[in-house]
Formats: C-alpha cells, structure tokens, sequence
C-alpha cells in the first residue's frame, strides 16, 4: 500500500507545491512508495485521517495525530537530511501497522 504524505501551506498552491515535488522526488530516488499530495492549511484536517505523515510549512501551534515534519527544511535546504529521515522513518511506521 502507497502510503500517503500531505503537505500543506497557507494556501496550498505555491510553497506547499514546491516542496510536495520536491519531496516526491526524493522519495523517488530512495525507492519509497508513497504519494505527496499539496493541500491548504482549511482543509489540512480532512486529508490527515490517513496519511502517514504532515509536512507543515506554516506553524499553526496545533497537535496532530500524524508524525508532523518541518517543511522549510525542504525549501531552504537546511536541516532537510534529519527532516527527510524523520519522515522516511514515519512513513515505514505506517507500512508496519
């Protein structure tokens, strides 16, 4: 089974899609299955009931049940290696269950 990463931005569409690619290809290059979907931040909920993990762009202070990944890793490059491997690490810890 694909699992199921969601990102999210305030709106969904520039931030959140750049680092939804971004993403996507290297889980690509690492051979893990899983689908990256961009979403905006109102609807952020909805998409979570099944995703293995969130990257957030924006902190909106909130828990979520999922594993939560920062996502301006992805966009400036920094601290991205540890990012990546937290959500490498989330995402087999969905396969397992």
């Amino acid at each position: 089974m694909t699992a199921k990463v969601i990102v999210a931005c305030g709106s969904g569409v520039a931030t959140s899609q750049t680092v939804a690619s971004k993403v996507n290809r290297l889980l690509k290059e690492a051979r893990i299955d899983a689908s990256v979907e961009a979403v905006d931040l109102k609807s952020v909920d909805r998409y979570l009931v099944d995703a293995a993990a969130y990257i957030t762009i924006v902190r909106d202070g909130k828990e979520r049940a999922v594993p939560t990944i920062n996502g301006i890793a992805f966009l400036t490059g920094m601290g991205q290696a540890a990012e990546f491997a937290k959500l490498v690490d989330a995402i087999n810890a969905s396969a397992a269950h």
